[in-house]
């Protein structure tokens, strides 16, 4: 189904970029804006299904971005929103995730744009209230998990990786070249060692994850 999207970048080219790629796959976007203050004023006036947004953009050219996606998910109660980086940032990605629940958010370096068909999946992902985190981010979180994760085999460890992620069962085992019964053992095998609870809910699935890298 098409979705309505509010998009915040202020770099024109990538602004303009974003909406014809949008277009492209039969989106709408109602509003493209160049500041925080913009995007606050638009999704405030007409709450989207989804916002794009970059972390870094005027008035202050700090994390206003971020910051404005934080605040209008608190006033607007499951409000989807994508957030797109320059670089990794690991407490941008948690103070999004944790905000409101996690559902329905997603963390990506802008280098993901240009692989379109992970893009678009993950902007279909989070409009429908899932989680996604860029890999590079997800590789970071695991490193500063050393201790625990060494319980982890080297396939298992891959496994966390793509969950974090958000993918499917069937997306794991096309990824990793595996059946799906394959996948499903060795997400049972990953629950076990980390402790972590299981549930069938793919972006549960993903916090439960997120929540144990945070720790």
């Amino acid at each position: 189904m098409p979705l309505r999207l509010i998009v915040a970048e202020d770099a024109v080219l990538l602004r303009e970029g974003l909406v014809g790629l949008l277009q492209r796959f039969g989106h709408v976007t109602v509003a493209a804006v160049s500041d925080a203050d913009a995007l606050a004023e638009a999704v405030r006036e007409d709450p989207p299904d989804l916002v794009v947004t970059d972390v870094r953009m005027p008035p202050a050219n700090g994390d206003d971005g971020l910051r404005a996606a934080v605040q209008l998910r608190q006033e607007i109660p499951g409000l989807p929103v994508l957030v797109l980086s320059q670089y990794v940032e690991r407490s941008y990605a948690m103070r999004l995730l944790d905000s409101c629940g996690g559902t329905g958010v997603g963390y990506l370096l802008k280098e993901r744009v240009g692989a379109v068909t992970e893009f678009m999946a993950a902007v279909d992902r989070v409009a429908v209230g899932g989680a996604v985190v860029d890999p590079e981010v997800v590789r970071q979180l695991l490193q500063l998990r050393q201790d625990p994760l060494e319980r982890l085999s080297v396939r298992e460890r891959e496994v966390l990786s793509l969950m974090a992620e958000g993918r499917s069962n069937a997306n794991l085992a096309a990824e990793l070249f595996i059946s799906e019964a394959a996948v499903n053992k060795h997400i049972g095998n990953v629950f076990t060692k980390l402790d972590l609870p299981v549930d069938t809910d793919g972006h549960r699935r993903v916090l439960a994850v997120l929540a144990f890298l945070r720790t």
